[in-house]
């Protein structure tokens, strides 16, 4: 058993989040943690909403209200959706909690103290109409490296190169399209060039990386140049030095304070448990911890270059040397598992386009394992993929109703019709031996595949024992054996495909943890198979304002290995798993979209 870490992007809080946000940094995170949980790991899947910026106050503004009041109203409209959606968080919290506050400026002290941070005047955009800071994210223009003619005023995402606001050709304000005015302010840098070479020896030894993130992440290290960590806005952490905390101009950068949120989240989790160490079993270098990292391929600069700079730099690793920081020596990420973006019907999502359909929009009209299926067997993970409905509602009917709803559905049907609970196994043939060691292998070959962040692969194997087992079944025709001198072999033949069906069920549980615990209790179970979440409002740990949070107890459920049935465990007549879609939805969802 080891520690393992899910560090799950923080999605920001300015608005209610689309499927192609949650096929990124969601569903793969949750399959792979409930997939080590049920290998017997210590798991602790954290995250939260990233609440500051000027996006955030740009929002507020428009919609006549406070930058807290608009990140109150959307981090609960993402905790909910993410538990709808049945993401098994230990701990889904927000970057405005005193806890994150205190986290982020004691790692920023640890790298001043060090010298990797530097006060330094440069050129800050203004908008002339409101005198406002814009922030980099909100500028656009040409990059002036290859030319992109979209590239952002931090990056471009053509080239992958970071970027100052200055640097673009013609920037523009994204807000109202004016040219912004840049004028001279003062601010502090993290000096990254003083890590190329520890991050340099730190990637030549990451192994199982998907290659375009490994390499993406090596061309980044030619040329880092410092980045600034600090902006003149209202909202956000205030800086922890004296002459600088007190000012209401200047705040932290937001994306320097979210990547702390994995250590801060991690702290909270652990003060929460009654154990306030606890945390160090996921953080502390040398140990048996494991750190996997899960975001879209926009965020990997975040997570391979910046996040493990502040870890380095924090622990006194630099070029700078230097000493720890008050909570000791941090460690590395262990992998960056980054997905490729989901486009729908063809074009980006984009909801002041209304190409997009929103989590809970999806959850009101269709089941959560259904879309979780889809981004598991047909999403992202190595190619950018489309979303049409055509596709998902062909593979809702014809793989989950028609393959693994109509075995389920089927064999406990027959089994409940002609015995009323899970018959005996007389002797096995060949063929039951042949399938029964089918499902059986599935658990090494499905695991490594998880283990390995190949989910499409993964639930492909999973289904491939699903269609197995109907072959089985239609071959061996068990409703043809009517006669009384037939029915221990019909008894037999079903004990088998039961058997089967609950271990596919097993395999099939990270992926479709709904319908799981409807399968294990449709065979006669009892208790927990798959924990799911819960929404618990809380007290800030510090006196802050209180909010709701995502987490669970995970020690419950099933295991990752076959258990066998017992033999009259009575049964029921089953109801049916999944939902058959009628062929009209994709008209009316083409109509919604206005495509």
């Amino acid at each position: 058993m080891s520690h393992v870490l899910a560090a799950v992007a923080w999605p920001y809080a300015n608005g209610p989040r689309h499927i192609g946000h949650v096929s990124g940094f969601g569903v793969p995170s949750d399959v792979f943690s409930r997939y080590m949980r049920m290998s017997g790991h210590d798991v602790l899947m954290v995250s939260g909403t990233d609440e500051h910026g000027t996006p955030i106050q740009v929002q507020a503004d428009a919609d006549g209200v406070t930058p807290r009041e608009l990140a109150d109203r959307y981090n609960r409209v993402i905790v909910e959706d993410l538990h709808g959606l049945g993401l098994s968080y230990d701990l889904f919290t927000r970057t405005t909690t005193r806890n994150h506050y205190a986290v982020v400026q004691d790692v920023f002290a640890g790298l001043h103290a060090n010298g990797y941070i530097v006060a330094k005047t440069t050129l800050g955009a203004i908008s002339p109409s409101t005198g406002r800071t814009l922030p980099d994210r909100y500028i656009e223009g040409t990059c002036p490296i290859c030319r992109y003619e979209s590239a952002r005023g931090d990056q471009c995402d053509n080239c992958g190169n970071q970027l100052d606001p200055e640097q673009l050709i013609d920037p523009k304000s994204r807000i109202n399209g004016e040219t912004p005015k840049f004028v001279e302010t003062e601010h502090f840098f993290l000096d990254l060039p003083a890590f190329a070479e520890a991050l340099g020896k730190w990637l030549d030894t990451r192994e199982g990386w998907r290659p375009n993130v490994l390499k993406f992440s090596r061309n980044l290290l030619d040329d880092l140049q410092p980045r600034a960590i600090t902006r003149d806005l209202e909202w956000g952490v205030p800086i922890p030095l004296d002459d600088w905390r007190d000012r209401n101009d200047k705040r932290i950068y937001v994306w320097f304070d979210a990547v702390i949120g994995y250590l801060s989240a991690s702290i909270e989790w652990a003060r929460r448990s009654g154990d306030p160490e606890a945390w160090r079993k996921w953080w502390t270098p040398g140990g048996d911890s494991r750190g996997y990292y899960f975001m879209g391929k926009d965020n990997i600069v975040f997570h391979s270059v910046i996040w493990p700079s502040l870890l380095l730099g924090y622990s006194g690793e630099g070029d700078k040397g230097g000493n720890p920081g008050s909570l000791g020596a941090l460690d590395l990420p262990t992998e960056v598992v980054s997905s490729e973006y989901l486009t729908m019907e063809g074009r980006k999502f984009s909801s002041s386009r209304k190409v997009v359909i929103y989590v809970r929009d999806f959850l009101e009209r269709y089941d959560a394992d259904a879309l979780r299926y889809f981004i598991a067997a047909a999403g992202p993970e190595s190619n950018d993929t489309d979303f049409t409905w055509s596709e998902f509602v062909r593979r809702n009917n014809d793989e989950l109703v028609a393959g693994w709803g109509n075995l389920v559905n089927r064999s406990i049907s027959m089994a409940a019709k002609n015995f009323g609970v899970i018959p005996e196994a007389g002797e096995l043939t060949d063929d039951d031996r042949a399938l029964l060691d089918v499902a059986r292998t599935g658990f090494a070959t499905v695991g490594d595949l998880i283990g390995k962040h190949r989910q499409k692969a993964a639930i492909g194997e999973a289904m491939r024992v699903v269609a197995e087992a109907n072959k089985y079944l239609s071959e061996q025709a068990p409703w043809k054996l009517k006669d009384e001198a037939s029915k221990p072999r019909m008894g037999t033949i079903l004990h088998v495909v039961l058997q089967v069906v609950s271990d596919a069920n097993t395999l099939l549980t990270p992926f479709l943890p709904h319908s799981a615990q409807q399968v294990h209790e449709l065979l006669g179970g009892t208790g927990v198979h798959a924990s799911m979440p819960s929404i618990v409002d809380v007290d800030d740990l510090d006196g802050g304002p209180g909010y709701p949070v995502l987490t669970g107890d995970y020690t419950v459920g099933a295991r990752w290995e076959s258990v066998p049935l017992v033999a009259g465990t009575a049964l029921a007549a089953p109801k049916p798993v999944f939902r058959k879609l009628d062929p009209s939805v994709v008209e009316e969802e083409l109509e919604r979209l206005g495509s």
